[in-house]
């Protein structure tokens, strides 16, 4: 179910710190109490093949991120134990050793449940008894949150398709346009480039000139 322009779920989770501290942390509460963005994106699992890859982007544009006042945290269904593990594992092993922003460990599947990004299914037999198929574990879910608390992008990939993060950067710098000038952003709008009034006016001499 899409929760884009609705408030993201205020639950708290487990989380490890790259310091290996157990934390608790709630996505929302953090958007709100730090009046900043939020870039939450979920991966499967710990210790695989793509996985490691997507962490690693992400850090190396964490300053970025900075810049645009917005938060960066990882999730997964993993254990604060594994996810330990693997901040302590070299890069050159495979490992996200030198990630420093937190990372969830929604073990009971609490958060990811309420998003319904698990992949799982509900099955039933001729007699209604239930059973599951399925690894379980998250998809690559990607959630952009305001300083209220509200969703302003959502993404969901299967597990082979690693994400593009200079796409989430645009996004941020397009509904921070948004915020600022009360204008839209059309299709490919990047930071320097026009936007447009939100009226057949303003789309009219945007296509006129484009």
């Amino acid at each position: 179910m899409a929760i884009v322009g609705k408030k993201f779920p205020s639950v708290s989770i487990d989380a490890m710190s790259d310091m290996g501290d157990d934390m608790k942390i709630n996505v929302f509460e953090e958007a709100v109490n730090k009046n900043s963005k939020v870039l939450l994106f979920w991966y499967p699992k710990d210790f695989t093949f793509v996985c490691p890859t997507e962490l690693h982007a992400f850090q190396a544009a964490l300053p970025e991120f900075e810049q645009r006042n917005t938060i960066v945290i990882g999730a997964s269904c993993d254990t604060n134990e594994v996810h330990f593990a693997w901040l302590n594992t070299p890069k050159d092993n495979g490992g996200i050793e030198g990630v420093t922003y937190p990372i969830l460990a929604d073990t009971h599947r609490q958060l990811s449940g309420i998003l319904d990004i698990l992949d799982q299914e509900v099955n039933y037999d001729e007699e209604g008894n239930e059973s599951f198929s399925g690894s379980n574990v998250s998809f690559r879910a990607t959630y952009l949150i305001d300083e209220t608390g509200k969703v302003f992008h959502e993404s969901v990939n299967d597990m082979p398709l690693g994400r593009n993060v200079k796409e989430y950067l645009r996004l941020i710098d397009a509904y921070t346009h948004v915020q600022k000038h009360g204008e839209v952003c059309p299709a490919n709008w990047e930071e320097g480039k026009e936007a447009m009034n939100a009226n057949r006016t303003g789309v009219a001499e945007y296509l006129a000139a484009n």
